[in-house]
């Protein structure tokens, strides 16, 4: 636990440094209707990883409702800008490696903070790496396409953060303890 109360100081520094106010900065100045098609954007582009996670625990109707939100989205939704499946009674959900191995039985383990990443259980930060490896754009090289990769995750990040600005800030403020 203190090393755990160590690097989530460094977090919290660096959210309220960095984080935070770039997260806010974004709320104001990109409007609503933009965020969300970038969030939809993001979304839609885990959908492979989530269909796969579906498949393997053996979940045929949450894979088919994966499979069929991606390529409505994909095509119709203009590659994932507009939610056009959720429009058509598909409904939305997330999955990844870390609910897998947690359906196969796997434990948590104990919790983790780490640097840049915050508070995680290890089988989280496994699945993390295996949905990486599920993602069928890790494997494909293009012109700048690290590049491309890095956006993507600096926008998932500054999604992320934008979209728990005031529940973040709420914990906080009513935590005694807010590493705990």
């Amino acid at each position: 636990e203190p090393g755990n109360r160590q690097v989530f100081a460094f977090d919290v520094q660096l959210d309220h440094v960095v984080a935070t106010p770039v997260a806010k900065f974004y709320r104001s100045a990109v409007p609503e209707l933009a965020r969300d098609s970038i969030h939809n954007a993001l979304t839609n582009l885990n959908a492979p990883v989530v269909f796969v996670n579906d498949s393997i625990q053996g979940d045929g109707g949450k894979a088919t409702d994966t499979f069929g939100r991606f390529m409505v989205n994909s095509t119709v939704g203009l590659a994932g800008l507009i939610d056009v499946a959720t429009k058509m009674g598909i409904p939305y959900h997330d999955n990844d490696f870390g609910i897998t191995l947690g359906k196969a039985g796997a434990a948590e383990g104990s919790y983790l903070v780490l640097p840049f990443l915050g508070p995680k259980p290890p089988r989280d930060l496994v699945g993390e790496g295996v949905d990486i490896a599920f993602d069928p754009l890790t494997y494909m090289s293009w012109n700048n396409s690290t590049l491309y990769m890095i956006v993507r995750l600096g926008l998932g990040v500054l999604d992320s953060r934008a979209a728990n600005i005031d529940a973040v800030e709420s914990i906080e403020r009513s935590s005694i303890d807010f590493y705990a």
